[in-house]
């Protein structure tokens, strides 16, 4: 454990976990940060942090990737698509012999609507919003990076993400919560905690050019979700909203725009997975308790 060393593009909410996890098994961390007061308090941390906002090259690329034994790349694509990929995709084709592991943090975005059906990592890919087309080339630039270089990549294709902090839980008590009601819309979810025991699973069980399903076991429409955290706190729910006598942003109108039920089955039968929130009943009540 002691000689692993890993590199994350973009240390945000969802690789913190991981990163968390893996410094007290004596794993070295490096990581990049937008701004230079990220940077330096990630290396106030003792993690080693160099600035990379997407729009240039790391100035240090060979102290970011000497040395690396494992990948996260948590950096999302913009217009003009990876900006890891085009910053820096030959500097680590350069490296994938050195390089055990590499994982590429997507989302279930890439599916598209499917109507409230189920998807696996099998289904087809057809996006619905200009987010998800990005994923999809991004996904589709990594894999020809382990194709032409054998970078050993695997994807990881996250649903609706909540923890600490960000969650309905906190969203009630800010008194932000709505209950936005479309008929047949459901969303899959995942606790960023069992984001991180997959990502360990996976790192345990190398599988390049796989993809996965990052998700818990029940999908459930949104409102729900908020009716639940209103009776966990005793509080009453706020009024039901018709989607479309709904205000809401471009992009919080975009989320609607997909209904599908994502399938963890590949987590659990290839990685042996067990999730410890199976579903948001679980994972809220654990957040409560924990204050």
């Amino acid at each position: 454990m002691a000689s692993r060393t890993l590199l994350v593009f973009g240390l945000g909410f969802s690789a913190r976990v991981l990163v968390d996890r893996l410094r007290p098994a004596g794993w070295a961390v490096r990581a990049t940060a937008r701004g230079a007061e990220k940077v330096a308090a990630l290396q106030a941390e003792g993690i080693d942090a160099f600035l990379f906002d997407g729009t240039a090259p790391i100035a240090d690329i060979s102290g970011a990737l000497d040395g690396v034994s494992h990948l996260l790349l948590s950096v999302p694509p913009g217009a003009d698509g990876d900006p890891v990929l085009n910053h820096h995709g030959g500097d680590i084709a350069a490296r994938a012999v050195d390089v055990e592991w590499a994982g590429y943090l997507s989302t279930t975005g890439v599916y598209g609507d499917r109507a409230g059906g189920w998807v696996d990592e099998a289904s087809g890919l057809t996006p619905a919003t200009e987010r998800g087309r990005r994923r999809v080339d991004a996904e589709a630039g990594w894999c020809r990076l382990w194709r032409e270089s054998g970078l050993p990549v695997h994807l990881f294709r996250l649903a609706g993400i909540y923890g600490p902090g960000r969650n309905a839980l906190e969203t009630v008590r800010s008194g932000t919560a709505r209950r936005v009601v479309k008929e047949g819309q459901v969303f899959s979810r995942t606790h960023v905690a069992d984001i991180a025991t997959i990502l360990e699973a996976s790192i345990a069980r190398p599988n390049p050019g796989a993809a996965y399903n990052v998700c818990d076991d029940d999908p459930a429409p949104p409102q729900e979700v908020v009716t639940h955290a209103c009776a966990l706190l005793g509080v009453a729910p706020p009024p039901e909203i018709p989607f479309e006598d709904a205000e809401m942003s471009e992009m919080g109108r975009s989320f609607y725009a997909e209904s599908k039920r994502v399938s963890n089955k590949r987590i659990k039968e290839e990685l042996g997975v067990e999730l410890a929130y199976p579903d948001y009943r679980a994972g809220l009540a654990a957040l409560l308790a924990d204050g």
